[in-house]
């Protein structure tokens, strides 16, 4: 059964230009160390919450969007490895590439799928 990663996190909503590169670049990385599909998307239809909300998770701020996305993976395996390797993977680190985004804000994780329709 594959694996999935997913995040969420709030971008200046300006900076959606340079997000999207940084989504390319990120992506042909985690492709490279076995990642069978990685999807980013930019959101147009968040509602704000009243007691949870994506917006409220991340702390968004006026003027950022929320981001979305996920990775999937061959296996939990496969993606544990790959993490390993991208530490030392030039392309993944801070010097090479800026995240658009404050990473501190960032919510992430690993799942298990466990119905696919």
């Amino acid at each position: 059964m594959n694996y999935v990663d997913g995040f969420v996190a709030a971008v200046p909503t300006a900076d959606k230009p340079a997000y999207q590169r940084h989504c390319q670049a990120m992506g042909a990385v985690f492709k490279a160390h076995g990642a069978l599909a990685v999807v980013d998307c930019w959101g147009d239809d968040v509602p704000e919450g009243k007691l949870t909300s994506f917006t409220m998770a991340v702390k968004r701020e006026p003027d950022e969007s929320i981001a979305y996305g996920w990775i999937t993976w061959p296996s939990r395996t496969v993606r544990d490895e790959a993490w390993g390797k991208m530490q030392t993977d030039a392309r993944f680190q801070p010097e090479q590439h800026q995240m658009p985004f404050d990473g501190k804000r960032m919510i992430f994780g690993g799942f298990q799928i466990v119905n696919r329709a």
